[in-house]
């Protein structure tokens, strides 16, 4: 599947636990919406993928990726130590050069 560099770097990062270049795919001021919660800017993503890292074990295999007008929509199959795993969730991407501007998690 071809996907935007940083979303496959995203990925990459997620699955293999790495936190801090999972965190480094955002801008600074980055916004990631996720389990109702709001997260801002890189240190508060860093400390949400640290915590949910370590709760969830959970890794990703991409399904679909499509733009959608406003961003970019990623399919995915997430496994890991949470209730009904695996599950397919959607991350929903503004990108503005290079970096992931705010991400919305649903499923």
């Amino acid at each position: 599947m071809n996907l935007p560099k940083v979303i496959e770097d995203l990925v990459n990062a997620q699955n293999s636990f790495d936190s801090v270049s999972y965190a480094n795919c955002f801008s600074e001021n980055a916004v990631v919406f996720d389990e109702g919660k709001t997260h801002n800017g890189r240190p508060e993503i860093l400390d949400w993928i640290e915590e949910s890292n370590q709760k969830y074990k959970s890794v990703m295999k991409p399904l679909e990726c499509a733009e959608n007008g406003t961003g970019i929509v990623l399919s995915a199959e997430c496994s890991g130590t949470f209730p009904g795993s695996p599950i397919t969730l959607q991350f929903h991407f503004d990108i503005t050069d290079g970096y992931i501007q705010s991400l919305k998690v649903t499923g």
